[in-house]
């Protein structure tokens, strides 16, 4: 899954970067957000050190803050940002087992607080973690089509009914997930792959939109 949330999280930047215009690229992108988010959550029950896990995680997004903003333009908290707060509200919900009122509480204000706030995906990216973290697997497909339709209606957001293809993957074929985790992805590159893609799409999107680099190519 490693692999998909790579090779999808790169479709998409690059269709955003330099085809905006064309939904296409936008479409397979949408399936990047859900196989990270439920690759976190995996990771965050197989890990031996949950603190360290995080620490791992918050070490990623902050390298990313920068070349996510740089490439994009955009003034918020990059996606592994967004999934780092989920993961310390799983951590939460896990040390308040049996408070149910807390439990509801916490999830309610992570939501709040990422919608509210500049954080890329706010209360959806919430949302998306919840469900494959208590929700039975036979159920993540409808509760992630319910999402969409949310989202869809109070924001817009069309594109993102394509990213529920991820989820279905997850769940209706599972033999397809196995295959592609047969391509292994060694632990550095899928530690650095998010800010160091990020940081070298930049680079090339600027120089070949800047005016003057493009004149000095064609004199070369």
């Amino acid at each position: 899954m490693q692999f998909l949330a790579m090779l999808t999280m790169l479709i998409d930047h690059i269709g955003l970067l330099w085809f905006p215009e064309s939904s296409a690229w936008r479409m397979v992108g949408r399936l990047a957000l859900p196989f990270y988010a439920f690759t976190m959550v995996l990771g965050y029950f197989r890990t031996r050190d949950v603190n360290r896990y995080l620490r791992r995680v918050a070490w990623i997004a902050v390298l990313s803050q920068l070349p996510y903003q740089f490439a994009f333009e955009r003034l918020e908290v990059n996606t592994v940002g967004s999934l780092f707060a989920c993961l310390l509200l799983l951590r939460l919900l896990d040390q308040w087992k049996g408070k149910q009122v807390l439990q509801v509480i916490a999830a309610a204000g992570f939501a709040v607080i990422l919608e509210f706030f500049p954080f890329s995906y706010g209360a959806y990216i919430v949302l998306l973690v919840l469900i494959y973290r208590y929700a039975q697997i036979q159920w993540f497909t409808l509760f992630h089509f319910s999402l969409n339709v949310v989202s869809f209606f109070i924001k817009g957001w069309f594109l993102q009914a394509f990213s529920l293809f991820a989820t279905f993957l997850i769940v209706y074929w599972p033999g397809f997930i196995r295959s592609a985790d047969k391509i292994k992805v060694p632990r550095l590159v899928w530690r650095s792959f998010y800010p160091l893609h990020l940081a070298v799409l930049a680079i090339i999107y600027h120089l070949t939109s800047n005016q003057v680099f493009i004149d000095m190519l064609r004199v070369l």
